[in-house]
């Protein structure tokens, strides 16, 4: 855990409709210093959007070798390279080389996160998807956010519901090919 990184803890339940995952989820956060909460908040909702067996939150910004999340199956293998906000060309190109599926969720104009990886080398890009939400809901979730945070976040048709310490939001989940 990073010095100087705030600790939040969500209570989460889960019902992913589309993919048929329902789970009860502790997740105890570290927020770094550098970290805004919305590039935080966007990390807990790429966790619970890929949620799956072997997912966890890497050491993300303190880490040039890992992305903010990332899944592992039993034999310790990457399988999921799950990057946040707008990483870089090479972090996406050094990503998707090594595990099988490498995606991207952003809190940014998913526009301009595109326009930086324009011509520029990534293994694979046709294959990497940018996701972004409606403009306004991350907002609205980091100004729920609190140290200790009760969650529930339904997923029904790319749809997210989102009640988060009693405020609700919802938004779409967009889907932008890279290329």
């Amino acid at each position: 855990m990073a010095s100087g990184a705030t600790i939040h803890t969500f209570e989460i339940a889960l019902a992913d409709v589309d993919r048929g995952v329902y789970e009860d989820l502790t997740l105890r956060v570290a927020r770094h210093p550098s970290e805004t909460d919305a590039y935080m908040m966007t990390r807990v909702l790429a966790y619970c959007l890929e949620f799956e067996e072997g997912i966890v939150f890497s050491e993300g910004i303190s880490s040039a070798d890992e992305p903010a999340v990332l899944v592992r199956d039993l034999t310790g293998r990457v399988t999921a390279w799950i990057e946040i906000g707008s990483p870089d060309a090479g972090r996406l190109h050094f990503g998707s080389k090594l595990a099988d599926r490498t995606t991207v969720y952003t809190h940014r104009d998913p526009a301009k996160v595109v326009a930086t990886w324009a011509g520029k080398r990534i293994h694979q890009a046709e294959a990497i998807t940018l996701h972004s939400f409606d403009p306004g809901f991350i907002d609205a979730a980091v100004a729920a956010l609190q140290r200790r945070n009760t969650m529930t976040l339904s997923i029904t048709e790319r749809q997210l519901y989102l009640e988060l310490n009693g405020v609700s939001a919802s938004s779409a989940v967009h889907d932008h090919p890279i290329e």
